[in-house]
């Protein structure tokens, strides 16, 4: 099976995205995984189809696989990615809706930039050391101290398998510090096993706890990634919830080429 595709990056975030609005592609692991592997493939932390939608509404649907060959829950930077791959594609201009396995989602473009809508967020269970909540895909989110040499890798696969996230198949893991207003933070992604350069659902997780437990007072949240920094609005709601969720940032086109299926 030969395949074009197009890979973008999202504050380092990267992913492959073929456009199989033709179905084209059939989803296999093995070349899922193969096309992810950065010696042997592509290289990157996930593949994204681009669809035709199922509804009168969306502009196109998004199915995003993670490195490990498993369809997943919502990828935040992916979202933002294949928005400017939908532009380049020529199918939107300036604003759209896509349909996502959390559902809708609004986008607006200028240039590299990207403000993705995310979903509401019902409910944050917050704690003096650490929050979970649901922004798309679950995620906990915990306060260090020293968030540029912790170790993220350790710690983050020590959570993520912990008893009571293995039940609910698995989370992401979240470690963050706030340093001059700015929210800091590391992520270590379930699928891809590993620290990410950036999580887009977790940068949103990281904001949203950061405002909640008073660590910072403007909005929108600067939230700087090892990839670069993106930006979170919301509203607060109530006591332990958040609704009219922007995230904002670049969403840059790498390259493109053909891939011939061999795993």
């Amino acid at each position: 099976m030969e395949l074009h595709f197009f890979k973008y990056q999202g504050t380092g975030n990267d992913f492959v995205l073929i456009d199989n609005r033709t179905t084209t592609f059939k989803n296999d692991a093995k070349i899922i995984q193969g096309l992810c592997d950065r010696r042997f493939g592509v290289g990157a932390d996930g593949l994204i189809l681009l669809e035709n939608p199922t509804d009168a509404i969306s502009d196109f649907k998004m199915i995003y696989f993670n490195a490990d060959g498993k369809e997943s829950s919502m990828c935040g930077n992916g979202g933002r990615c294949i928005v400017a791959f939908a532009k380049q594609l020529g199918i939107i201009d300036s604003e759209t809706t896509f349909e996502a396995v959390d559902g809708l989602h609004s986008a607006i473009i200028k240039g590299e930039t990207v403000s993705l809508k995310m979903i509401d967020v019902p409910t944050v269970n917050l704690s003096r050391e650490a929050s979970f909540m649901d922004t798309g895909s679950p995620h906990h989110v915990a306060f260090v101290n020293d968030v540029k040499d912790f170790d993220v890798f350790t710690q983050g696969r020590r959570i993520r398998n912990l008893p009571n996230y293995v039940a609910i198949g698995g989370t992401n893991v979240n470690f963050i510090q706030v340093i001059d207003g700015d929210v800091h933070v590391r992520t270590y992604e379930r699928g891809v096993e590993d620290e990410t350069y950036s999580c887009g659902t977790g940068v949103t997780a990281a904001a949203i706890t950061a405002k909640m437990a008073n660590k910072v007072e403007d909005l929108p949240v600067k939230v700087i990634t090892k990839g670069g920094p993106l930006e979170v609005d919301f509203e607060i709601e109530g006591l332990n919830a958040a609704k009219n969720i922007w995230l904002k940032g670049p969403a840059t086109f790498v390259f493109e080429g053909d891939y011939n299926g061999k795993t």
